[in-house]
């Protein structure tokens, strides 16, 4: 039995709790609503009522947040996670944030005597749900090797990627790849759709070719249905876009067809569907395509 702390109990952080309950582990979360702590404590769980109570005792800290600024926060000050935990506790920070961020925090940390991974996760709230998320790690090869019994109660494909920050940027690959395919696969629905083919045969057909992706199987059906309940919000994709453009920028990568993704997603943000499922970008193309009988006018 491992002490874990969870900061950050929402659609990916609270599945990922229970799971480690489940595992057998010692889990205490922290979440700024109330609900989400008396959730896990229903699930086996315990809850505090303050970061700085989560991480006193705990032997590894798991940060599961919206975007840079929520951890820095979180982690800073006298009452964030550096300043409470105990010296040689191993942060794990599963958020998604810019690479740079991570590695300067990475930095610190290791000021504050803990010992930190960056290790963002992909699979969405299924994958969260089930365990089978895949984690990309950065950080140090003794570090990830001692989190690797924790790990396992939350993912099943677990990759150390490099040093710190290395995470966050196989993440940022990882974003920019389904951000295109779900615009691909949008395009496609819409493009069956107008010329009256039986989609759903149309989607089993090409998901057993070279077509087939995991969105495509996670989400096709979803596009048919126009069920866009949030597993993964597109707020939060389109915070994403930005960090692979700004930080592929930097690089002096060019990355045409996700800049071209990345202003579809901010455009389906600003059309107020920031709340809906990252699938909910085919609101976009099928608001923008103009099917045989439509008024081109209207």
């Amino acid at each position: 039995m491992t002490k874990i702390a969870v900061i950050g109990l929402g659609i990916m952080g609270l599945p990922m709790a229970k799971n480690l309950v489940t595992a057998g582990h010692d889990v205490t979360g922290f979440n700024r609503s109330r609900g989400k702590i008396d959730a896990l404590v229903e699930a086996g769980g315990k809850g505090a009522d303050s970061v700085a109570d989560a991480v006193r005792e705990a032997e590894v800290i798991i940060t599961m947040l919206p975007d840079s600024p929520d951890v820095e926060a979180v982690v800073s000050g006298e009452e964030g996670v550096f300043a409470n935990a105990s010296a040689g506790a191993l942060w794990i920070d599963a958020s998604t944030i810019r690479p740079d961020v991570a590695a300067a925090l990475a930095e610190q940390a290791r000021e504050a005597g803990l010992r930190p991974l960056d290790a963002p996760v992909s699979g969405g709230e299924a994958g969260a749900i089930s365990g089978a998320l895949s984690i990309m790690i950065g950080g140090e090869t003794a570090d990830v090797e001692a989190v690797d019994e924790v790990l396992q109660g939350v993912g099943k494909t677990i990759v150390h990627v490099g040093p710190s920050g290395s995470g966050q940027t196989v993440k940022a690959a990882n974003q920019l790849i389904v951000a295109a395919n779900i615009q691909a696969v949008s395009e496609a629905v819409v493009f069956l759709e107008a010329y009256g083919v039986d989609t759903t045969a149309a989607l089993k057909v090409l998901g057993g070719g070279l077509a087939g992706s995991k969105v495509l199987e996670q989400k096709g059906q979803k596009l048919l249905d126009r069920d866009f309940a949030p597993g993964f919000r597109l707020e939060l994709h389109h915070k994403d876009m930005g960090i692979v453009t700004s930080a592929a920028r930097e690089a002096g990568v060019t990355i045409p067809l996700g800049s071209l993704v990345a202003q579809q997603v901010g455009a389906t943000v600003a059309r107020g569907d920031g709340g809906l499922d990252h699938s909910g970008l085919f609101t976009l193309v099928e608001a923008l395509s103009t099917r045989p009988g439509d008024d081109a006018r209207a």
